[in-house]
């Protein structure tokens, strides 16, 4: 059974920085293809940005591009999303998303970003 386990959440101000991380675990030799979602309050849950399972490929949302970075460890399967540059509007629930080799999809159970204005 493949666990995702996300930390880094918290309460930063508006312009500040964030580092969310994502450890994937279950499966030894397994590589994932890698993403983060987020859910703000009252809205639907939305792609943020992705990593391609062997860490090369990136990529992100427009509404996040310039601002956000996502980066892979493919030794421990662990994928990174440093935030910089922080907007109220990025307050949400963020999610990290595994897929493996066969196509089978993984969720963590989500950490909690606020953003103060």
């Amino acid at each position: 059974q493949v666990q995702l386990v996300e930390s880094g959440g918290g309460l930063a101000q508006a312009g500040g920085s964030l580092r969310l991380s994502c450890a994937a675990s279950g499966r030894t030799g397994e590589r994932y293809h890698m993403a983060w979602f987020r859910r703000a309050p009252g809205k639907e849950r939305e792609f943020v940005a992705q990593i391609s399972s062997d860490g090369i490929s990136t990529y992100s949302a427009d509404s996040v591009k310039g601002r956000f970075t996502i980066s892979k460890v493919n030794a421990d399967n662990t994928v990174y999303l440093q935030m910089n540059n922080l907007k109220f509007e990025d307050t949400a629930i963020y999610y990290c998303h595994a897929q493996d080799s066969s196509g089978r999809d993984y969720w963590g159970k989500g950490t909690l970003v606020t953003v103060s204005s």
